[in-house]
């Protein structure tokens, strides 16, 4: 690509970075109101958001801890952030990091910065792509996530509903990723396992339940020949 190609992709690259912020903002205020809603404070607020960096995981883990389990919690976030080791093959390959730099570059591998990356076709366009994709969502998740934490603690959770507002997203987040009707099946019957153990067993109890009900049916199900998996 041309010096002239590269000055004409970056202001582009830049307008779509600065939309995806702006969305990535308003997104984080939700997740900020949310998860004081939940329980967490704000100060848990902004770790969370800081160190996992990663929308649906938090609200993940804020959903599930705000039933009682902080621990039944991460596998909940780590298991809707595994993807994000998938794209760490593209932007290892374009990026290479190397030493330190590696677990920064690691840090913003999400789906918006991903997919800026391979929509360049010039390796200066891709990495320009990926590092200004990810500070603008970053700087601006956080932001929207300070807001929306202060504005969450300032009103009563209940009376807006910010109680239930976490395990509504995670539900509608997990829900939009089963395609088949088997994952939905299996998906219904670890909600229902669930639901019967949340009188009397211990907290988090029923979410580990839940999850073996997933891994049972993958070891036992298997894809018919010449199917999808």
């Amino acid at each position: 690509m041309s010096e002239r190609s590269l000055a004409q992709a970056y202001p582009q690259v830049l307008r779509a970075a600065v939309g995806l912020g702006v969305y990535a903002g308003v997104f984080g205020a939700t997740f900020g109101a949310v998860s004081v809603g939940s329980g967490l404070s704000v100060g848990h607020t902004m770790v969370l958001s800081l160190v996992m960096f990663s929308g649906a995981s938090q609200f993940a883990f804020v959903g599930v801890a705000a039933a009682g389990s902080p621990w039944a919690a991460i596998p909940a976030a780590l298991l809707l952030g595994v993807r994000n080791a998938f794209y760490g093959v593209p932007v290892s390959e374009v990026l290479s990091p190397r030493g330190w730099r590696r677990l920064v570059t690691a840090h913003f591998v999400i789906d918006e910065t991903t997919a800026m990356l391979v929509g360049q076709a010039e390796p200066r366009a891709q990495r320009y792509a990926f590092w200004s994709t990810g500070l603008i969502l970053f700087t601006l998740w956080q932001t929207g996530s300070l807001v929306g934490a202060l504005l969450g603690e300032a009103i009563d959770p209940a009376r807006f509903g910010l109680d239930a507002a976490a395990p509504a997203v995670f539900l509608a987040l997990l829900w939009s990723q089963l395609r088949s009707s088997s994952a939905k099946v299996v998906a219904l019957l670890g909600g229902l396992l669930a639901l019967l153990l949340i009188p009397v067993a211990p907290a988090g109890v029923p979410v580990i339940a839940a999850a073996a009900v997933a891994v049972v049916a993958g070891l036992v199900v298997r894809p018919r020949p010449g199917t999808a998996g």
